[in-house]
């Protein structure tokens, strides 16, 4: 058996770190090591970036895990990078290069996600968003109870336009050469499961899990099917 992954968990857009949460205290329980990184959610190549820059400063083989948006980071993170042994796509992104997170959400209908957005300007240019708070529960946590989803509303980080357009700019993509593992919900209002399930066949997945009734935001609703597919991905890693 080689060196024990360090699982490294990458939220999307209108979540935080934390959220992982429930999560990493299902993995601690098995003994595995975790670190949710804080994902900047301000350009595909710069978030990437800095999650090569967590990966490299960790020095050791890593399973890392991508939800949403923080899928397109990933997957930019994990090119030509062999310190990542798997990768897992938590109703994610899986772009080809060119591809971006506006263009593969809208590729098969059923997201309400644009109309639950607020959009104001940042110094730095051009806008970023949030989800409007009264919206919050409904779009992005439907399954998880009313004070909960008030938390993740008001601890939720925006994100700017240009990472949402931004395309995957690697010459190829991550899961094309590195196993991959996907989880995703019956009832994601944020990325339709048929654009998951499109994505999660396209890559080659090595096993996908469709939650029945679940929203978009897994790691906080049904940790136990997010922890098990990282579990899976984790021992093929050791081997």
């Amino acid at each position: 058996m080689s060196e024990q992954p360090v699982i490294v968990l990458v939220h999307g857009a209108f979540a935080e770190s934390a959220g992982w949460n429930r999560v990493i205290q299902r993995l601690h329980s098995r003994g595995l090591s975790a670190v949710a990184v804080a994902n900047p959610l301000r350009s595909v190549e710069g978030d990437a970036a800095y999650v090569r820059d967590v990966i490299a400063g960790l020095g050791r083989p890593v399973v890392l895990v991508g939800h949403s948006y923080g899928g397109m980071v990933i997957t930019q993170a994990a090119a030509g990078n062999p310190a990542v042994r798997a990768l897992i796509y938590v109703a994610a992104f899986a772009p080809e290069p060119g591809e971006n997170a506006f263009l593969l959400s809208g590729k098969f209908p059923g997201s309400s996600l644009g109309g639950a957005l607020v959009a104001y300007p940042v110094a730095s240019g051009g806008n970023e968003f949030r989800i409007d708070e009264d919206k919050f529960h409904h779009q992005f946590c439907a399954d998880v109870d009313a004070g909960e989803a008030a938390l993740m509303a008001a601890t939720q980080r925006p994100v700017t336009e240009q990472a949402l357009t931004d395309a995957l700019t690697a010459d190829e993509p991550a899961w094309r050469t590195t196993p991959s593992w996907f989880v995703h919900g019956e009832l994601d209002l944020n990325i339709p499961a048929a654009a998951l399930r499109f994505m999660a066949e396209r890559a080659g997945s090595r096993g996908t899990r469709e939650v029945a009734g679940a929203s978009h935001a897994l790691a906080a609703s049904e940790p136990d099917a997010v922890t098990a597919v990282i579990l899976d991905a984790a021992h093929h890693a050791q081997e």
